[in-house]
């Protein structure tokens, strides 16, 4: 799977049309999910594409919410049609029609929400991290309703389901995810 954009290139474009820190914040963690799903799940040799799907799936939501998915294409101009459709993919049923089909484009579609989940979870936590967080106090607050009230709790159960994972190996894998690329999003949004 190929980009044709380098790292450099695919940040400045995230850059261009996201200004908000939580947005920039989310796509790192996003980044950095899908950089380590790639090493989990065997696929080392495609974690750059991985990440950088992950790095700009929500490249339009920022500026044009009401055209989230719609508007990449012509954003992602210059990158390759694989990339344009992962990260089109993430909205699929949501805000658009395209459907996930590559194991990466199903992992960014659960990662996406959980993602979101999890981050205000550790948010709650003294630590304000992942680093201690337990998947019982996970599930505790995924079966809070009110609780990150945004982060669809059906899209997560269905990302789980497309992967084929039971919903606590997806919460528990996401975890972990953060985990490792905690450090790395602090330094990079200071």
């Amino acid at each position: 799977m190929e980009t044709k954009l380098t790292y450099d290139e695919a940040e400045a474009l995230l850059k261009k049309y996201n200004k908000e820190p939580f947005h920039l914040e989310h796509a790192y963690t996003v980044e950095a999910v899908m950089r380590w799903f790639a090493n989990d799940l065997g696929f080392a040799d495609e974690a750059d594409f991985w990440a950088m799907a992950g790095l700009l799936h929500d490249i339009d939501y920022e500026m044009w919410p009401e055209e989230h998915c719609k508007k990449a294409p012509e954003l992602l101009c210059g990158a390759s049609d694989e990339l344009i459709h992962a990260v089109c993919s993430h909205g699929y049923g949501l805000c658009c029609d395209v459907e996930p089909v590559h194991i990466m484009e199903k992992v960014l579609f659960a990662a996406d929400e959980l993602t979101g989940l999890i981050g205000a979870a550790a948010r709650m936590r003294p630590s304000k991290s992942t680093k201690d967080m337990e998947l019982s106090s996970l599930k505790k607050k995924f079966k809070d309703k009110k609780f990150a009230a945004g982060c669809s709790r059906d899209v997560i159960r269905e990302g789980a389901e497309r992967l084929g994972w039971e919903l606590d190996e997806l919460l528990s894998k996401t975890i972990l995810a953060m985990r490792a690329g905690e450090d790395a999003i602090k330094a990079k949004i200071g």
